[in-house]
């Protein structure tokens, strides 16, 4: 009983949340999605707006747009690709824009070759996979996720390359070798005034981070002034991120901005769509982030930057920082650095990269809660090597936590079951007198010493972790395509063959068999009904949230088994 009733109540929680996020993502706004145009491109419009930078000259002697920012114009330029051991990128020559990066260590989805082998066995054809890297920036219209840099020259300097201007390269691949832990990668844009201007982006072998130098040689006779700017390019798509349950329950897909005073800050598209973005912080980051991913531009964090968002026609829209103007002497050279984090969101990776990084991975509301039970599960899995284990000794824990509590719910259950003949003899002496059968039940309960609502306060302690443990296993990409045994080769989405949730049904049903059955005949038998319906509602949930439950139900049936047979020698 005690366990049915906080199921039916989570059940009803996370049910009205998902009817929310469903009637959101169906009937909210949507920013339309179609082709980028290329005539729309050569606007400019996507550059920030010099005319309202600080330092810059006035308003009447600025360009009044960025579509007036000189900048070297050629024909569409080559792609060079770049490889690490978890990275491969291409690089558009044209603005030396990343515009696509694959994922080599994250799958789309898993060989699941255990499954499919028991498949084969029952008969049943092998499942289709789509085995090809996790995609983070694309250049295809209707995904276009793009990482853009360039430099704004002061109105009196000569002109700067954008992310429009043509950048040469030496060769058309770079690989990082064997044995060697970095790999650079210059790019070099030159015009006829006298300014060079090198990009050169450096990888390391195991590392999700890109460093972006972008190194300006000033030989135009004198003194030039400008800065940098680093933006996200997205046009919005949602990724198929598992089933109903299995998808963080619809996870955030938008950007977001940190900086000193606001901290971690949401920016969605609508947000986006109805006014720009504009803030300033000595260091921050922006970012776009999804389910599991991250894409992020990080300025240097002992300089001001300045953040901006911008809604461009096309449904396009853009995510960004410039730089403080910098001045660089003729016959000189300066270096603007800024550094893009693309990769999945494990946060003591992120924690290194750039303050508050790691807050990209939402654990909603119950951070709190939650940012706790990720590092326990993150301890257990450095000692086990099974991230299964490591839910099943945060379950322990929890278990151990909340002890006092649920052994005080569960000696009320079983004072409750051991009055139960004599309560069923009181309805049917009182059964037409309602007042007086519930005056002597109180007074039993009182001589009995039970508390009808013992088990109340456990169930509504608990709402919060499990809620929380949900969030975390929903949200840690270290759960995605995370094998635990046998067949369950991914505890991040549904058990493929409905082991574990049989296996929870089980376990609710010998657990309900240790409570009090109510007394009224007909909520009894639906009573009876929940473990399978429940059974059937856990078939889509994440198979490690189920396994947290079975690990749970079966703590309780020892624990409660215990307390009763106590009690009962006790009276004896």
């Amino acid at each position: 009983m005690d366990n049915i009733r906080f199921i039916l109540i989570v059940t009803f929680v996370m049910l009205v949340i998902l009817l929310q996020q469903a009637w959101e993502l169906d009937y909210g706004p949507k920013p339309p999605v179609a082709a980028v145009d290329a005539a729309a491109l050569q606007a400019k419009e996507d550059l920030p707006d010099s005319a309202n930078l600080p330092g810059q000259a006035p308003a009447s002697n600025a360009p009044t747009t960025a579509a007036s920012i000189p900048v070297t114009q050629a024909a569409p330029a080559a792609v060079i690709k770049i490889s690490t051991d978890v990275l491969a990128l291409e690089v558009n020559l044209q603005g030396a824009t990343v515009r696509s990066l694959d994922l080599l260590q994250y799958p789309v989805q898993k060989d699941n070759t255990i499954v499919n082998k028991v498949r084969g066995l029952l008969g049943l054809e092998a499942s289709e996979k789509d085995y090809k890297p996790v995609r983070l920036l694309n250049p295809a219209p209707e995904r276009l996720f793009e990482a853009q840099s360039g430099l704004i020259a002061a109105p009196d300097s000569a002109a700067a390359p954008s992310h429009y201007s043509n950048f040469a390269s030496e060769k058309a691949t770079y690989v990082l070798p064997e044995g060697q832990d970095t790999l650079t990668v210059p790019v070099t844009w030159t015009d006829n005034n006298g300014l060079v201007v090198t990009k050169t982006f450096v990888l390391k072998r195991g590392s999700y981070e890109v460093t972006l130098e972008q190194n300006v040689s000033n030989n135009t006779g004198k003194a030039w002034a400008g800065r940098q700017y680093s933006q996200l390019l997205k046009v919005p798509f949602k990724e198929n991120s598992g089933g109903f349950l299995t998808g963080g329950l619809r996870a955030y897909d938008g950007g977001v901005v940190y900086t000193e005073k606001d901290k971690y800050k949401k920016v969605s598209f609508d947000d986006m769509e109805n006014d720009n973005l504009d803030a300033a912080s000595l260091g921050g980051w922006v970012a776009m982030i999804q389910h599991y991913f991250a894409t992020a531009w990080i300025p240097p964090a002992d300089q001001e930057n300045h953040f901006y968002t911008k809604h461009l026609n096309e449904g396009r829209f853009l995510i960004g920082s410039f730089s403080p103007m910098t001045t660089v002497e003729n016959n000189s050279s300066a270096k603007f650095v800024s550094h893009l984090f693309s990769g999945p969101k494990i946060q003591p990776m992120m924690e290194s990269v750039a303050k508050g990084l790691e807050l990209t991975v939402d654990y909603s509301v119950l951070t709190f809660i939650g940012k706790p039970i990720y590092s326990l599960l993150n301890q257990i899995h450095n000692l086990a090597g099974n991230w299964g284990v490591a839910i099943i000794g945060v379950t322990l824990t929890i278990k151990l936590l909340f002890f006092p509590l649920s052994q005080a719910g569960f000696k009320s259950m079983a004072r409750m079951r051991k009055v139960q003949p004599r309560l069923k003899e009181l309805q049917e002496r009182f059964a037409d007198d309602r007042p007086r059968f519930n005056q002597e039940m109180m007074e039993m309960y009182k001589k009995e010493k039970v508390n009808p609502l013992g088990g109340c306060l456990p169930i509504f302690v608990q709402i919060p972790v499990f809620m929380s443990l949900y969030w975390v296993l929903s949200e840690t990409v270290e759960f995605r395509q995370a094998p635990f045994l046998l067949w369950v080769q991914d505890l991040s989405v549904e058990d493929p063959f409905y082991v574990l949730p049989v296996i929870m049904g089980i376990t609710m049903k010998i657990q309900q068999g240790l409570n009090p059955p109510p007394l009224d005949p007909i909520q009894a038998k639906v009573m009876r009904m929940f473990p399978i319906v429940f059974t059937v509602f856990f078939l889509f949930f994440p198979a490690g949230l189920v396994l947290y439950w079975i690990v749970n139900n079966t703590l309780s049936i020892l624990q409660q088994t215990y307390i009763t047979q106590q009690i009962a020698k006790n009276d004896k």
